[in-house]
Parts: C-alpha cells; structure tokens; sequence
C-alpha cells in the first residue's frame, strides 16, 4: 500500500509539514480503490463522506440541472482532489454526482479521519483549511470565468488546467463544463486549429 500513498503523500507534504509517526499513524487510514470508467463515486442526495484523492485516472464532479441536462463543475485528474465539500462537512446530502471518466485508482480520506487530523496532527486543522480554500477558490473562479470570459478564453483556461483533457473526455462533458453546446464547442476547436 505504500506505493498506493506515495502520491498523497507528496500531496499533502506540499501542504502541511507532517513528520514520520504522524504519517504513520495518518496513513493507517486511508482507503484505495480502483474504479472502472462510468462507474460511480458519489451519488447525488448521498452523503458525502469522503474525500477523493485521485492516483491515477479521471474524476466528473456534475450535477443535474432542472430540464434534466448534466453541468459538469470539474475534471480531478492524477494527484488532485474531489468532493463535494458542503456535503463533507456538513454531512447532508450531496448536489453533485462525483463519476469515474477513466479506470481510475481513488485514495479515500474519510470524515472521520479529517476531523482526527484536526485533533491529532500539528498542522491537520491548516490541512483542511487548505483543502477547503482550494474548493473554494475552484468554484470562485468557475463562476467568476463564466461571467467575465469569453468562451473561447474559457476553452484556453481549461486547455492549460486540464492538459490533453480532450483526448480524455467526451466533447459533450467538455462543452457542459465550458457551459456552452458542443456545436459551439466545435467551432471554438476549429477556431483554434
């Protein structure tokens, strides 16, 4: 399993300083596992107990819209996060469905054990303050860039945020999380072909 954890590991070193028996005792509960492509992570209206680390592959977070349509919020692919962070921390029921877009491998960080980390590490409660403020600014910028960029500048925001992500997801997902049709999308493709 250490191998499994080398990834978050890093992760969270670059985060927090976190010393071997810290670590040690830390890593003892993690969960890893492996997820096929279009299987499910997250459900929306279930808790969200979890936070997702992604070791390998492609993680959806989207929700589902009043006229039945898919708005895709985020992509987390290697060495990223994912959650619903408001039904994390407030233990009700999630607005989005987190979904694997690849065969992936998920470490689990689960509430308990974050709420531990606060209690038991030096620096857990600056581990979720970063974990949380990185969510927020996520979802500050989404919004922010839906209303202040055009969606070509969104097409190359996400280009640099998401390297090959077209190679890795369905055009349709792309045009949802840009928040335009995908025969705009592929205009804006050809615009920059």
């Amino acid at each position: 399993m250490n191998s499994e954890l080398s990834h978050i590991q890093a992760n969270i070193n670059s985060l927090i300083e976190m010393n071997e028996e810290e670590w040690t005792y830390y890593s003892a509960m993690f969960r890893v596992k492996e997820f096929k492509k279009k299987e499910i992570l997250l459900e929306v209206n279930d808790i969200c107990s979890n936070i997702f680390f992604v070791n390998k592959g492609l993680l959806r977070i989207y929700f589902i819209e009043k006229n039945g349509d898919e708005s895709t919020i985020y992509f987390s692919q290697e060495n990223d996060f994912a959650v619903d962070y408001d039904s994390f921390l407030n233990q009700t029921p999630s607005n989005y469905t987190i979904e694997a877009m690849e065969d992936s491998q998920v470490v689990f960080m689960s509430n308990k054990m974050v709420v531990e980390g606060y209690n038991k590490l030096r620096n857990g409660e600056k581990l979720g303050r970063l974990l949380a403020e990185k969510y927020f600014l996520i979802f500050s910028k989404k919004i922010q860039n839906i209303y202040t960029k055009t969606p070509f500048e969104r097409y190359l925001l996400m280009n640099e945020q998401f390297p090959n992500i077209r190679q890795r997801v369905p055009q349709h997902y792309i045009a949802s999380y840009l928040n335009i049709s995908s025969v705009h999308l592929s205009r804006l493709i050809n615009k920059k072909l």
